[in-house]
């Protein structure tokens, strides 16, 4: 019992909660293997005894390590540690995945890269950058490099309000929450708003690094089917009343990995169902800038008249994903359960970041950048599809969205995305397979290309040999299926 005394437990009402803080040091035991294989835990009365709290936080903790594999219950007898530190065995690690599982690529020279949806180097508009950070450095001396506050420095916040204006977003100043990455946002409100077991609502399919948040919160994901026009409604209510999530998660403006964009209709009718049963909605606004031919690219914050969504912006599509910038703009009722959650994951977002950027925004030269992108991206927008309507076999199935940069495919029925890729890799073309992006890693027919990292010509050239490599793919994937056993009969 000495091991269990050395468990300290933070009971002060801000920090994490007392059953993930003892999950946590039982796993670290466990995994560093101070408890071995068939090594039992104390009984859960003598343990929360012996640590001052409930019961429930110590039945909660060994559920969770229940549910990893790592411990075993045995009825009558108690809990005990399945875990074996030499053979791994009894702990889920995950399987061993290629960095395209992992949501990264290692690309070889030349490869023709329609798996990443962030912007390439050339679209960075570096020199504009280095000039306000210049200009930054000399006007405030040491105080670019100190903390800010947690809530985010201040101009900058007055500038995002200006700059939302244009969204018809009307917020108060005070809402406005500066974030290091929109991956940062999601999960500080996953941090702030989520308990172990909670339910959360996704749409299906979605964004790989917002289902990992949640999945490391412990909480129980739900997807909603995606039709064209956005989410199935009466899937979203019906589970809304099933399961009491604590939000719904989603992208109405070119959605990834879909491109699709929520009709204005839907929109108004899901902001509906959410004053119904007062849900909280995360609005994650990926790309809506990038509109080229959508007049309802309007987001759902601008029409949300009961404060009820939290909306999250990035700049990592727009400007630069390296300087890890973006903000939230979240309801009153729920502000201070994320400004905790901020401060408790790095206190601040770079200063020295945040005031390059407000002078940015305040020197317009953010719109003169904005205007550009616009630019390159329609041009690598209208050639692919161009290149979609030429050379994709008609065997796959697609819908062009009406903006952005993730184009969204189907293979005949049977086919896997998932060896498509592994044979295309060997050419040096990559994509996104669609089982990245749903739930439980799927087997699925599904697949995304971005032109986020491509320029015109890659597009023109890699769409002819990809469609190419797709028709080899099927005639030799209906040739298996169409072959049989031949029996001799035994005379």
């Amino acid at each position: 019992m000495k091991l269990f005394e050395k468990i300290k437990l933070d009971k002060d009402v801000s920090s994490q909660h007392l059953y993930i803080q003892l999950y946590k040091a039982l796993k670290g035991f466990i995994v560093e293997g101070k408890l071995k294989k068939g090594d039992r835990l104390p009984p859960i009365r003598k343990l929360s005894e012996m640590l001052e709290v409930n019961n429930v936080t110590v039945v909660s903790s060994y559920r969770m390590l229940e549910e990893e594999k790592l411990v075993y219950k045995k009825i009558g007898s108690g809990t005990y540690v399945a875990f074996d530190l030499h053979n791994n065995e009894g702990f889920d690690h995950g399987p061993k995945t290629s960095l395209i599982e992992q949501g990264h690529i290692q690309l070889e020279k030349n490869t023709i890269n329609f798996a990443s949806a962030t912007p390439s180097t050339d679209l960075f508009p570096v020199d504009d950058f280095k000039e306000v950070l210049n200009e930054v450095l000399d006007r405030d001396k040491g105080s670019a490099f100190g903390y800010q506050e947690s809530q985010g420095y201040y101009p900058l916040r007055l500038a995002l309000k200006e700059y939302i204006d244009n969204y018809n977003i009307i917020t108060d100043i005070n809402n406005i929450q500066i974030i290091s990455g929109a991956q940062q946002g999601i999960d500080i409100i996953a941090k702030g708003l989520l308990n172990y077991g909670d339910y959360v609502m996704i749409e299906g399919p979605s964004y790989r690094g917002a289902m990992a948040v949640f999945e490391s919160r412990g909480a129980k994901i739900i997807d909603i089917p995606l039709e064209k026009d956005g989410l199935n409604l009466q899937d979203l209510e019906k589970k809304i009343i099933a399961y009491q999530p604590k939000f719904l998660y989603m992208m109405p403006n070119f959605q990834n990995p879909t491109g699709i964009s929520y009709s204005l209709e839907k929109k108004k009718k899901i902001l509906e169902i959410a004053e119904k049963y007062h849900l909280l909605i995360v609005e994650d606004d990926y790309l809506s800038d990038l509109n080229f031919y959508n007049n309802e690219n309007i987001t759902l914050k601008s029409l949300d008249h009961k404060d009820l969504v939290i909306y999250i912006k990035s700049f990592s599509k727009i400007l630069m994903p390296g300087l890890r910038l973006g903000f939230l703009v979240v309801p009153r009722l729920v502000y201070g359960e994320v400004l905790l959650a901020k401060h408790t994951t790095d206190i601040s977002t770079s200063g020295l970041l945040q005031r390059a950027l407000e002078l940015y925004l305040k020197k317009g030269t953010w719109q003169q950048h904005i205007r550009y992108m616009g630019t390159q991206y329609m041009e690598r927008f209208e050639a692919m599809v161009r290149s979609i309507k030429e050379y994709m076999p008609q065997e796959v199935e697609y819908t062009l969205p009406k903006g952005g940069v993730n184009f969204w495919f189907k293979l005949p029925k049977g086919l896997s995305s998932k060896e498509l890729y592994e044979m295309t890799v060997k050419q040096k073309i990559v994509f996104a397979p669609g089982h990245l992006f749903f739930l439980n890693n799927k087997e699925t027919s599904y697949f995304r290309l971005s032109t986020a990292a491509v320029n015109v010509d890659e597009i023109k050239y890699g769409i002819k040999e990809l469609s190419d490599m797709i028709n080899v793919f099927m005639r030799k994937e209906n040739h298996h299926s169409t072959q049989t056993n031949e029996y001799t009969p035994i005379l």
